[in-house]
């Protein structure tokens, strides 16, 4: 586990080049600097919206599901830490496209990106659990399938070849994923480890575990990000217990304790290196 802020140790001259919006495009070291001592800034992602529904359950769309444990999760945040700046990339349903998400947490400086999605796998209704994204490469042709499914939401925007530079299902998004995904990788593995530790407490969800693949709204995120697929639509059961208030709410609060337990951990680490 990483035990201070990447950014400490990289140099200043250091830049991670993009090719989003075009080639030479870059992010300097200096602009992914965040506070060491005080976790300020969270900004959480309710994943689709608009005329982007994300999976359709039988009863449900993924878009709905992740606004409600989205607002839950921000309520929870704003009652327990009233200094805390807790920003929302959607407060309704709305389609907001995937590179302005991510420019809305690096626009407030914030300090933890989270984003929260709902999961389905056709023809396999058993399947079960919440598992929580890093940006990786896809180890697996599941993990692939999920980022593949998520990542589609930019075929709802204008231009996005022109916009991001490259299709994300190409062979060469690989090699721009693995240009990333060590920039906040262990820090964000950090906080997924604990969520899916509270999931399974606070919410007697199945862990699924920690996975990594390349998902958009991740990799254009400056700060330590996670992308949470809350449960299975394609799941009868889960489906009828994300729609429930008792759902949404347990899972609001795992995630509010899983932030607890990472803020005191990164906090009480900065103030032990100062």
């Amino acid at each position: 586990m990483l035990f201070a802020f990447w950014v400490q140790h990289l140099p200043i001259h250091n830049a991670v080049q993009t090719p989003a919006n075009g080639a030479g495009k870059s992010i300097k070291a200096e602009e992914l600097a965040h506070d060491p001592v005080k976790l300020t800034t969270i900004v959480i992602d309710p994943g689709h919206g608009g005329h982007d529904p994300g999976c359709l359950g039988a009863h449900s769309r993924e878009k709905h599901l992740a606004l409600a444990i989205g607002k839950y999760f921000a309520e929870a945040l704003k009652k327990n830490y009233p200094d805390l700046k807790v920003i929302m990339t959607r407060d309704k349903d709305v389609f907001i496209p995937l590179e302005e998400r991510a420019q809305i947490a690096t626009k407030n400086k914030a300090d933890l990106f989270v984003s929260i999605h709902c999961n389905y796998i056709p023809k396999r209704s058993s399947v079960s659990g919440t598992e929580t994204y890093v940006l990786g490469l896809h180890a697996t042709e599941e993990n692939l399938e999920v980022a593949k499914r998520e990542n589609s939401a930019i075929l709802y925007e204008d231009n996005y070849m022109e916009t991001y530079g490259y299709d994300p299902n190409s062979p060469e998004a690989h090699i721009i994923f693995s240009m990333y995904q060590n920039a906040f990788l262990e820090q964000s593995i950090r906080f997924a480890e604990k969520v899916q530790k509270h999931a399974s407490l606070e919410a007697s969800r199945r862990d699924r575990g920690v996975k990594q693949a390349g998902f958009l709204v991740l990799r254009h995120a400056t700060m330590p990000s996670v992308l949470v697929e809350a449960g299975y639509l394609s799941n009868a059961a889960e489906e009828n217990y994300l729609r429930s208030k008792k759902g949404q709410v347990e899972m609001a609060n795992a995630l509010l304790v899983a932030f607890s337990e990472y803020k005191n951990e990164v906090e009480g680490i900065a103030e032990g290196n100062a």
